[in-house]
């Protein structure tokens, strides 16, 4: 069956790469990014079943307009791919406000926003799709990446919700929490606070000599990464939650046995919290 899809920044990385594929395997798409001449040639090579179109997830409206070209070009939407955002490098205490909120505009709140947009069209297709990206990120915070850990914890608590309220409606939420893939994610997808502060030498300021030495040797193929989308999309039991890649994995690992541990070492005395004589 031909799905319909819409997806955010789609200029470049996995959203580049998703869209790619969308295309070639006959699928309509509405292929979305903030400036669209990189969508062209994509647009140009799938004339009969790809648009394009101008989507900055910040600004209002922008989102409506395209879901409605999904809507009067194909006659509905099928599967929404919240892909676009950035990242950012920086200890809580170096960023200033003028920095880190935009990447809350971006990444929760465009997200927000575009979901909102799509969710009556979706309604409408029975066993429709929501795909939110996420990061290993989403799952264990870590010096440097703290405000970008706060996008995509957040990202998450609002999926699982979304998942919650729209399971009776037969549309399903996937969250992608992917681990380092070789795409542009650590060059131009990723800000950095201005200041540097010498007390965080040792910690945060460890993952801008990360981003420097790695950007463009991640181990994760992007390639590779798309597929296995491609095919919990097209399951007709989707995960809610999707780790790609050996390093999420080993993420989710390690949080789940420190949890463990805590919960496990502090039972006893956090569990008794009980009025002694309940109403």
């Amino acid at each position: 069956m031909v799905k319909t899809w819409l997806i955010t920044g789609c200029s470049t990385g996995l959203g580049r790469a998703l869209a790619e594929a969308v295309a070639r395997r006959g699928d309509c798409l509405v292929a979305t990014a903030r400036s669209t001449g990189a969508l062209e040639a994509l647009r140009e090579r799938y004339p009969d079943t790809v648009r394009c179109t101008r989507l900055d997830v910040t600004r209002p409206g922008e989102a409506a307009a395209a879901v409605a070209l999904a809507e009067s070009a194909f006659g509905g939407l099928d599967v929404l791919v919240n892909n676009a955002g950035f990242g950012f490098l920086g200890a809580i205490e170096e960023a200033e406000p003028d920095e880190y909120r935009p990447l809350f505009e971006a990444n929760l709140f465009g997200l927000i926003e575009t979901t909102r947009a799509a969710l009556p069209a979706l309604r409408r297709r029975p066993g429709s799709r929501i795909v939110n990206l996420s990061s290993r990120a989403g799952l264990s915070g870590s010096a440097g990446f703290g405000y970008y850990n706060a996008t995509k914890f957040a990202v998450e608590g609002l999926s699982e919700a979304l998942a919650d309220e729209l399971r009776p409606l037969d549309v399903r939420v996937i969250i992608v929490e992917p681990g380092p893939f070789r795409t542009e994610f650590l060059g131009r997808s990723m800000a950095a606070a201005a200041r540097r502060i010498d007390a965080y030498a040792s910690t945060a300021q460890g993952r801008r000599r990360y981003r420097e030495t790695n950007d463009g040797r991640q181990a994760g193929d992007p390639a590779k990464a798309v597929a296995v989308m491609l095919r919990a999309v097209d399951t007709e039991n989707p995960p809610l939650h999707l780790p790609l890649g050996p390093a999420a994995h080993g993420t989710v690992e390690r949080k789940f046995a420190a949890f463990r541990a805590d919960v496990a070492a502090w039972r006893d005395i956090s569990i008794a919290t009980d009025f002694d004589d309940p109403a």
